[in-house]
C-alpha cells in the first residue's frame, strides 16, 4: 500500500520560498508510469494542481505557477520536494502530494481522482 506524507513549515513569510517534502512508503517513486504531483486547496476554493515529477524525473508545472515552482526528488530517500518562491498570502493553502499512474490530473475536482494522496499540510503565508 503506497502511503504519502507531506512535511514542512506551517508558516512562511511573504517573499520567502515555501519548501515542502513528500515522503513515500510502500512503493518507489521511480516505478514505471508513476506521476507524483503537488496540489493545493486555498481556503474556500477548489483544488489547484501545481505540478508533477514523473518516474523518469521529468517535470511539468501549472502555467500560472511555472515561473515560481520547482519540483525535485531524492530517490535515495524516496522523497520529492516542492519549492514555491516569492510567496504571497494568496499562496496560503492546504498542500497535498499525490500519485497517479499513466496519466496526470491537471484539473482535479476531488482528491480521489488520484490513486494515492497524503493527508495534507496547512501552509500559511503571513508576516
Amino acid at each position: 500500500q503506497v502511503q504519502l506524507q507531506e512535511s514542512g513549515p506551517g508558516l512562511v513569510k511573504p517573499s520567502q520560498t515555501l519548501s515542502l517534502t513528500c515522503t513515500v512508503s510502500g512503493g518507489s517513486i521511480t516505478t514505471n508510469y508513476g506521476y507524483w504531483s503537488w496540489i493545493r486547496q486555498p481556503p474556500g476554493k477548489g483544488l489547484e494542481w501545481i505540478g508533477y515529477i514523473g518516474y523518469s524525473g521529468s517535470t511539468e508545472y501549472s502555467p500560472s505557477l511555472k515561473s515560481r515552482t520547482s519540483i525535485s526528488r531524492d530517490t535515495s530517500k524516496n522523497q520529492f520536494t516542492l519549492q514555491l518562491s516569492s510567496v504571497t498570502p494568496e499562496d496560503t493553502a492546504v498542500y497535498y502530494c499525490a500519485r497517479t499512474e499513466g496519466v496526470v490530473i491537471v484539473r482535479p475536482s476531488s482528491l480521489d481522482e488520484y490513486d494515492h494522496w497524503g493527508q495534507g499540510t496547512q501552509v500559511t503565508v503571513s508576516s
